[in-house]
This record gives structure tokens, sequence and C-alpha cells, in this order.
């Protein structure tokens, strides 16, 4: 269940989630590829946050794809766990940018960091192209 975002003056966007059993192995520790979920998450409700919704650019044969990921585990995540998923742009191209994530849990530790590189890319042809003007001018409003 997604719980809540929010947005700071530091136009950092916070998307809010809940461990369940299956984002974990055996011990109940989250397995390391669904932290890229959780930021895949967070990325894509910061988006809905302009009303901006990937399906409709999908319709367009607009998409974005992860070129690059830099990540850096801190500590587990644990079942059950309430965490929250910062993203925040930190570099923007004509087709590509650069988000710096976090997870943290309740206790406010932090746990993952990530620097994700997106590029927008024609789904037909799969060749970068340059990130639509009504998607460009909100993330520009975002560095």
């Amino acid at each position: 269940m997604d719980l809540k975002e929010t947005k700071s003056s530091d136009n950092i966007f916070e998307h809010k989630i809940r461990v369940y059993y299956e984002d974990t192995d055996a011990g109940g520790i989250v397995y390391y590829a669904n932290y890229l979920k959780f930021f895949e998450r967070c990325r894509t409700e910061w988006l809905r946050s302009f009303d901006i919704e990937q399906d409709d650019l999908m319709e367009q044969s607009i998409g974005f794809v992860v070129k690059r990921v830099e990540m850096e585990n801190y500590k587990p995540a644990l079942f059950n766990q309430e965490l929250r998923i910062s993203c925040q742009v930190v570099e923007l191209k004509r087709a590509s940018v650069v988000f710096e994530q976090h997870i943290y849990n309740n206790q406010n530790q932090h746990l993952v960091s990530a620097n994700i590189r997106v590029a927008c890319v024609n789904l037909e042809k799969l060749k970068p192209i340059a990130i639509p003007p009504i998607v460009f001018r909100e993330m520009q409003r975002a560095v």
C-alpha cells in the first residue's frame, strides 16, 4: 500500500511505502533489487504530482528508461517497516535526467542512496529523444 507523498521546499519529493513479505528474503530483509523498484515508484509518483501520467506518454511511444544506477546500501530495510523514499532532480539535460534518491526508515535511519540517470526514448525506435516540452518544464521547476 502506498502511503503518502510530500514535497519539501528543497524540491525533494517523498513517497512512503510499507515493506511487504514479498519484498523480503527468508530472513525478513528487503532483497537489494527491490530498492530499485521502490525508487521507480517514487519517480512515478513524482511525475504524477505534476499530473504527468506515464501511460499517456506511452500512448505517444514516449518512455523513460534507466540508463545508469549507482546505489549504496547502508542498512537493511525489514519486513513491515514503513519507508520514506525521496527523489530530487540533480541534473537535467535535453533527453535525460539524473535523480538523487534516498530511502529512510521510521527511525530516520538512512538505509540506501542512489543516483539514477533516466533517458527519454522513442519506444518504437528505442532511440533517445528530447523530453517532451510539458514534462521538461515541470522538471525544470524541480531543479
